[in-house]
């Protein structure tokens, strides 16, 4: 029964704020901890937190969602990298990649650049699964509520280069398993849109705060109807492909890395792979 008052709540906010403009952005702080499984047996502390220095650039990251009632976009923040701390070539990012949402247009279009290529991975947004809670915390100076689902991880598991084989041997039975995640969102119905962080969307409020597998994002700022009206503009350039397509070529990509790494021991080298 709340969390009927919930919605019913959400959609009275989105109602009222129909005869506006209503834009906004929010900047979040993302960090991802790092697989164990990417440790080579016998790897001292010490190694460990070298590795985990010069992949820092990868695991830690601040991003900017800009949204709009029916549009919005996620983009990476680009930034300097601190000299001894930057990951491999293919982890970094030139602020160029972003995620695009249409909830018009029922639009997905992740637009990222990967060994020296450009793509937008184009796909259908059908309604995410969310089971709402009526459990709230505080946010800020917003009250949300917490959403959660189970979904199939689609994304590359680039931190496979760095597993030996013998890692990957026992796990060969499963190898072939979708890879599940559990994902909680904490939403706020005071900022009425149906827009999130990466590629999370589809509650009655925006999602300040994200658990995804190893990723949490936080939402840090949030900047509504600003003075300088804003523009999302959707991503036009790069070669179009669909999700799985785009899973095919970039794991036949990481595996040919992965054999060179693999092939010449334990060397974090940052060399890039072409098409």
């Amino acid at each position: 029964m709340k969390s009927i008052t919930i919605l019913f709540l959400a959609l009275f906010s989105v109602a009222t704020f129909a005869q506006k403009d209503f834009q906004g952005k929010a900047m979040y702080m993302s960090k991802t901890s790092m697989d164990p499984n990417n440790f080579r047996e016998g790897m001292t502390e010490v190694e460990k937190q070298q590795m985990m220095n010069r992949m820092k650039s990868f695991l830690e990251k601040t991003y900017t969602l800009t949204f709009t009632k029916t549009e919005s976009s996620f983009k990476e923040d680009a930034k300097l990298e601190t000299p001894g701390t930057n990951g491999p070539m293919w982890g970094r990012s030139n602020g160029q990649g972003s995620i695009y949402k249409s909830l018009k247009d029922k639009e997905m279009i992740e637009d990222v650049e990967q060994f020296s290529k450009r793509f937008l991975i184009i796909e259908k947004m059908d309604q995410p699964q969310w089971q709402l809670t009526s459990e709230t915390k505080q946010i800020g100076n917003y009250t949300v509520y917490k959403a959660t689902m189970t979904i199939e991880d689609k994304t590359i598991d680039f931190g496979s280069i760095f597993r030996r084989r013998g890692n990957n041997n026992q796990n060969d039975d499963k190898k072939n398993e979708p890879r599940m995640i559990d994902v909680v969102a904490w939403y706020s119905p005071q900022i009425p849109v149906s827009a999130g962080p990466d590629r999370y969307w589809g509650l009655p409020g925006l999602i300040l705060e994200l658990n995804a597998g190893r990723t949490t994002m936080l939402c840090t700022e949030i900047v509504l109807n600003p003075t300088e009206k804003i523009e999302i503009q959707k991503p036009n350039k790069g070669d179009k492909v669909g999700r799985e397509e785009y899973n095919k070529i970039i794991k036949e990509k990481t595996d040919e890395l992965k054999e060179r790494f693999q092939g010449r021991g334990n060397g974090m080298g940052g060399g890039r792979g072409r098409f």
